[in-house]
């Protein structure tokens, strides 16, 4: 007579891995930086499009910001590379946390799989926000909140200390898709979703990136560079550029869905045809020629 025995059940996805990011997809936001000024396809209500207006790319510069980091968002909106590995419980062997690794301006992210609720709304934020996962099949779910205000667009689009992100991470073979939705009900009227795609490499990458090093770029210690109400002067680059609507380029959540194209169709005049620097990974222009914003 044979015993029955026990086989506790793991995930059959092994996400662990040096992942090298895939940044073809949305190619200017994520490499050399959107226009200051381009909230399409951004669910910004009022509050966020004039917390996203009063922004300066300047305050980058800041002393006390040189080395901030980004909150965990930062993962899907940056140009940079992952580095994700599991721990385990020593008896069983089940995992208990997967960690993805940190960068000179995102902290690194735990995701905790042991089934602990998330604390209180009044607790501290980290840097890295709290995150849980659970498994759905073979797709790691990781939902995220405790995070400190950020961006959901490399051209301060904001994110407040309220948003939450659900994130979704899918593995293909040597391909990992992560797609998160932000949700966010101080600056956002619907959920943002985001997607990009990384590609196992046999490098290992190192899991916090290079160090950050604070230095003086210009900007005196206590000065907070910003725009006055009405006063930002790249409203409408994107609009003489590419031609499109500036109520396209201030965003809502309509212009999230193809269905917008329809109430643009007897406003929008396509541009000439460019010929040369036309933008792109590696012309590094705008359509006039003018090289495109540089954005850490």
């Amino acid at each position: 007579m044979l015993a029955a025995i026990a086989v506790p059940v793991f995930p059959q996805i092994d996400l662990s891995g040096s992942w090298v990011a895939l940044n073809q997809e949305d190619m200017m936001g994520r490499m050399t930086g959107p226009y200051p000024v381009d909230y399409t396809g951004l669910p910004l209500n009022e509050w966020g499009v004039a917390r996203a207006l009063s922004y300066s790319q300047s305050q980058l510069s800041m002393p006390e910001r040189i080395c901030a980091f980004y909150p965990p968002t930062y993962l899907v909106i940056g140009p940079f590379s992952m580095k994700i590995w599991n721990e385990t419980e020593p008896l069983n062997g089940k995992t208990t946390v997967w960690k993805i690794g940190g960068w000179e301006d995102r902290a690194p992210t735990t995701i905790w799989m042991d089934g602990r609720p998330h604390p209180s709304k009044y607790a501290p934020h980290p840097k890295g926000g709290f995150t849980t996962g659970t498994w759905e099949g073979d797709v790691l779910v990781a939902y995220t909140t405790h995070m400190q205000a950020g961006y959901i667009r490399r051209n301060g689009s904001p994110s407040s200390d309220q948003a939450t992100m659900t994130t979704h991470f899918i593995r293909h073979d040597d391909l990992m898709t992560v797609t998160a939705s932000i949700e966010d009900p101080i600056y956002l009227t619907e959920p943002y979703y985001l997607t990009r795609t990384f590609q196992l490499n046999a490098s290992a990458l190192d899991s916090m990136g290079p160090p950050c090093i604070q230095g003086d770029e210009g900007i005196p210690e206590g000065a907070v560079p910003h725009f006055l109400p009405g006063k930002n002067p790249s409203v409408n680059e994107y609009t003489k550029d590419y031609h499109i609507p500036l109520e396209a380029v201030m965003g809502g959540a309509q212009t999230m869905y193809p269905e917008y194209r329809k109430k643009l169709k007897d406003k929008y005049v396509a541009p000439e045809k460019c010929m040369r620097l036309c933008g792109g990974p590696s012309a590094g222009g705008g359509r006039g020629g003018a090289p495109p914003p540089r954005q850490n």
